[in-house]
């Protein structure tokens, strides 16, 4: 359990900080082509949809990664134990 909460935790983060630069980014071409800095509710609705993509994809990528680092920790350590006996 223990690798699925650290990779949705590295998930979630990675989710929000990407999430919330693209709101930003929208907001600011939104500026710069009206003038006015309103959030219009599709910018919210893209910024959702961009994190949550982003979430699913990191989170399979990093649980992957979780899963082989400990794979490559058991087998490593079974191979010390066969040296050292």
């Amino acid at each position: 359990m223990k690798p699925n909460l650290k990779a949705c935790g590295q998930a979630m983060v990675t989710a929000m900080v990407n999430a919330a630069l693209a709101v930003a980014l929208m907001l600011l071409v939104e500026f710069a082509i009206s003038g006015s800095f309103q959030i219009p509710t599709p910018y919210l609705w893209a910024g959702l949809l961009i994190g949550l993509v982003i979430f699913a994809a990191q989170f399979w990528r990093r649980l992957r990664l979780c899963r082989c680092t400990e794979r490559q920790e058991a087998t490593h350590s079974q191979h010390e134990l066969h040296t050292d006996a």
